[in-house]
């Protein structure tokens, strides 16, 4: 596991290596990366039951989540190049399967196109190679609220998630923000992740910002929700203009996290998908 071993007490600085955890001990590597708001550790679940199969499976807090190094500013670019020092860093030599939801998803493509000797094979979840103005629209009421949210000392998680109602109408949305609320030192509240920088950044944050690239000719499973507003028909062509070798699953019953709203689909699909050692399953 590489450091910081712990959640930060304090800021984080810059730099330093990405937080992981890594299950398994043998088998093909595949690394995990989370969308926005998220941690690695959203993945587990699915992971555990890909280890379970033959594989290690890496879960990745990017910049600026979960226990990651903060930066002073947002850049898909940067967080592609801090995930690629860390995929060489942790197995130098070897390639990777990367799975990737939303901006996670954007960053996979961009290892995967800039740094394609790292990548084995790619999945991508729910997001195309585009610019989406629907992130900024999407995300400003729910970090407006995190903004708004008393982290003093007598809060608590309840009156924090009263707090957040008015900003987050659904549950679940909900209770996904506040896995990022962690205690301080002088016994207030923090949010783990740099909100005011990515409060700052939603319209980066939803951009495509790499050009200059040939594509990847690596193996790629598009992951994509039957109710997600992230993509239609119309992300098609540039997403293959960029990964000729892609195969497209429509995931019914799922919007824009298909791997929560259906993840025994998503499970079957990566199981048919990554390599694993030892017998088939």
């Amino acid at each position: 596991m590489s450091s910081p071993a712990a959640a930060p007490a304090t800021v984080p600085t810059e730099g330093g290596r990405l937080y992981t955890r890594t299950l398994g001990e043998s088998g093909p590597r595949i690394a995990f990366l989370h969308g926005v708001l998220g941690q690695g550790r959203n993945w587990t679940t699915i992971a555990k039951a890909l280890v379970a199969g033959g594989r290690r499976a890496t879960l990745i807090d990017l910049p600026n989540h979960g226990r990651s190094p903060w930066t002073a500013e947002f850049s898909h670019r940067d967080m592609t190049d801090a995930v690629a020092a860390e995929l060489a860093a942790l197995a130098p030599g070897e390639q990777w399967a990367i799975v990737g939801h939303s901006m996670g998803g954007k960053v996979a493509m961009m290892v995967a196109l800039r740094f394609p000797e790292l990548v084995e094979r790619l999945v991508v979840v729910d997001v195309a190679p585009m610019s989406y103005g629907s992130v900024e629209r999407g995300f400003t009421s729910i970090m407006e609220g995190m903004h708004r949210v008393d982290l003093g000392p007598t809060t608590t998680r309840e009156s924090a998630e009263e707090s957040l109602r008015p900003w987050i109408g659904s549950p679940t949305v909900r209770a996904f923000v506040l896995q990022n609320l962690r205690r301080d030192p002088n016994g207030g509240w923090m949010w783990q992740l740099n909100l005011d920088l990515l409060r700052h950044n939603l319209g980066p944050l939803g951009g495509w910002d790499i050009a200059d690239v040939g594509p990847y000719e690596g193996p790629v499973l598009w992951l994509t929700g039957s109710d997600s507003e992230y993509v239609n028909d119309d992300a098609v062509p540039a997403m293959r203009a960029l990964f000729p070798r892609t195969q497209r699953i429509t995931v019914k019953n799922a919007g824009h996290w298909v791997h929560s709203e259906q993840p025994e689909v998503t499970l079957a699909a990566l199981e048919r998908f990554l390599p694993h050692e030892g017998p088939s399953h």
